[in-house]
């Protein structure tokens, strides 16, 4: 741009930063009044309580509350202009609706006013700011709440601003090349994830403000930019929907590790972090009845390195036709169950098993299972009691002695195991182990889950609105079943690439298939962010795709093959280029000898199961843990017992695709 406009973009930013600074010392001036006077306020109540009738300190309450939901917010403003003191917007866009005067629409982290009636500022996740990231200069629409605007998009700009300085301006078009992004792209990579707001390309933005459709599905390669497109939609989320808190989103996330690296980008967006958890926490807070489970990484353990697996049980133990197995398991159960003697209560009521059976079979024949005993119970216990909890725990007990059953989900499990309608044969020291009440096999707690749902109902979760499931090809259909018993009325962004699947025992042909489950949407994303051309060519080669878009400019740096590992030396070629190293093996017993081998030479971390932070300088990792992160550098280790077998190729995928910079190869 000449240098006249050059000019009035500075004057811009410094007016904005002037008034900036300046609602920045009049809020915080006024936060700080407000909690001395709430302090007063609390001083005047306490000390007048016993003075004020119930519907004066109905009011004072009520008033209380709304001043303390103000000051919150206002305190939450506050931190994120804070944040925004020293950059206050990364584009803009010149737009001009039809029949109106053309409009600068200045775009940032978050919004800045200057009156009522105002912005010099617009928040990134506002409607007219989805012009920026959605359209070329031309023919234009954003959907506001008054409706559809059209209009003509002139101009869309973009700024790098540091410490209240213009560094860098330029006019661009809608471009997956375009200066920006390049410049992204080619940074070294972080030790935790960052966001991705000045760089959102369409077909993301299109995932992360969609929200016509209550549930949806996305199918995104490797590098893909999932994990940020998931976290970006959860702000705008929180932005969007009235009354939505962090608290009330859920994010299953694969492992701790995972967890960990996400942890600052909605805090960077300028909102809370979310609930987080994996689908281990949820088994171990749903069974009970054993010490332990087994976590997802020790049942891949169990596979890559053990080799004694009963792989065609495992496999039927994970698949669909289980489902079906457990429901006609149940069925039987309530149909053949019945009460062969009936009871007399303290002297009085009695009970006969025609009543009884009555009751179980017909009027309470749409309740699970033990819900039908205790509905039973409830009614015994209101009628003759009224209600008391201690009678109904009582009716309870009769019913279950009367019918000869014992609560007891684990020989439940056990029955099913050994029923003809489990299609498998389970050994005796199997069987001994679930007895034991110990540890419970992963793909047995899955089961165990689902079936204790079936005898007594399902865990309702009423309060989660937004659950968000990251690395979603790891889930088999049994784990998005009882996912959408927990959580009936929430909705679901589900997230993950079938080409990175690192479960051996279970394969969709395409994420779509969960569209029986729920009504969704079903996206792909087809562009990569992540990887190199060199090196999105070699791991297109690995599962024979061709589809994959790379958008990151050659690095010209081919993929190295190393017949002969030197893992010394390849970590010293790449420690004078890049800021971090991962050497990725195929399980957690090589990464073990890899991190024996090396701890002495370098300051390396060994990442496994139990990991919670780590640096990523230089690190050893099995490529199962490696999953959604990202490095600089990656050296795929390989030795004499840990070579990928046809069947694995997924996740030497997996293993390749960290890689942004360069690749190697050791054999």
């Amino acid at each position: 741009m000449d240098s006249k406009e050059l000019q009035l973009e500075k004057e811009h930013l410094k007016t904005t930063c002037k008034l900036l600074d300046e609602r920045i010392a009049s809020l915080g001036e006024h936060i700080f009044e407000s909690k001395e006077k709430a302090q007063e306020f609390s001083r005047y109540v306490w000390e007048n309580k016993g003075d004020m009738d119930v519907q004066e300190l109905n009011s004072v309450r009520t008033s209380s509350e709304m001043e303390a939901k103000r000051m919150f917010d206002e305190r939450n403003y506050f931190k994120k202009l804070m944040k925004i003191q020293n950059s206050p917007y990364f584009a803009s866009i010149q737009f001009q609706e039809n029949g109106a005067s053309e409009q600068n629409i200045y775009i940032g982290m978050t919004y800045l006013k200057k009156d009522e009636l105002t912005n010099i500022i617009y928040d990134w996740r506002a409607p007219i700011s989805s012009l920026f990231y959605d359209y070329e200069v031309g023919d234009a629409k954003y959907v506001a709440p008054e409706g559809v605007i059209h209009g003509n998009l002139k101009r869309k700009r973009q700024y790098k601003i540091e410490d209240k300085k213009l560094v860098r301006v330029f006019d661009n078009s809608l471009n997956i090349n375009d200066e920006m992004l390049q410049e992204v792209l080619a940074e070294n990579s972080n030790e935790k994830m960052k966001n991705i707001v000045n760089t959102i390309q369409q077909e993301q933005n299109q995932v992360i403000r969609n929200v016509k459709d209550k549930n949806l599905i996305v199918q995104g390669i490797a590098g893909s930019g999932k994990t940020s497109v998931a976290l970006h939609r959860i702000a705008f989320l929180l932005y969007k929907i009235p009354n939505l808190t962090s608290e009330k989103i859920l994010i299953f996330s694969p492992n701790q590790i995972f967890t960990e690296y996400i942890s600052n980008v909605l805090p960077e967006l300028g909102e809370e972090n979310t609930v987080q958890t994996t689908f281990h926490d949820y088994l171990k807070k749903l069974i009970t009845e054993y010490k332990s489970v087994e976590t997802f990484i020790h049942f891949l353990s169990r596979y890559y390195q053990e080799g004694n697996v009963n792989q065609e049980l495992v496999r039927y133990k994970q698949s669909k036709e289980i489902i079906h197995d457990m429901e006609e398991y149940v069925k039987h159960l309530e149909n053949s169950m019945s009460f062969k003697t009936g009871f007399v209560e303290n002297h009085v009521y009695e009970y006969h098993p025609q009543e009884l059976n009555q009751l179980f079979h017909e009027k309470y024949q749409n309740f699970p299972f033990f819900e039908r005993i205790e509905e039973m119970a409830l009614k015994f216990s209101e009628m003759n009691y009224r209600g008391k909890s201690g009678k109904k725990n009582t009716y309870r007990k009769l019913l279950l002695e009367s019918m000869g059953i014992k609560k007891d989900y684990i020989s439940f499990l056990i029955d099913f195991y050994q029923s003809p309608y489990f299609h498998g044969k389970m050994s005796e020291v199997d069987l001994k182990q679930l007895k034991d009440k110990k540890e419970i096999n992963y793909e047995d707690a899955l089961i165990f889950v689902y079936l204790k749902g079936l005898l007594e109902g399902f865990y309702y979760d009423k309060y989660m609105e937004q659950v968000v499931i990251d690395e979603a090809q790891d889930y088999n259909y049994l784990q998005y079943k009882i996912l959408s018993k927990i959580f009936k009325k929430a909705s679901f962004t589900i997230l993950g690439d079938i080409h990175q699947n690192i479960n051996p025992y279970y394969h969709y042909e395409s994420l779509d298939e969960l569209n029986s489950l729920w009504n969704s949407h079903y996206i792909e994303l087809n562009k990569t962010y992540r990887s190199s051309e060199e090196i999105i060519e070699y791991t297109n080669h690995i599962l024979g795709l061709s589809h994959v878009s790379a958008i990151r400019k050659s690095s010209s740096n081919p993929v190295l093959i190393h017949k002969e590992s030197d893992l010394e030396k390849d970590i010293e070629y790449l420690k004078v280029k890049y800021k971090n190293t991962a050497i990725v093996t195929k399980d957690e017993n090589t990464s073990k000898k890899v991190y024996e081998r090396l701890k002495s030479k370098y300051p390396i971390s060994w990442v496994n199961a139990e990991t919670k932070e780590f640096s990523k300088e230089l690190l050893v990792i099995p490529a199962y843990l490696a999953k959604g992160l990202e490095f600089d550098s990656v050296i795929v280790y390989q030795d004499e017992t840990s070579f990928y077998e046809e069947n694995e190729k997924n996740l030497l995928y997996v293993a390749c695709t960290r890689a942004q910079h360069e690749l190697i190869m050791e054999f």
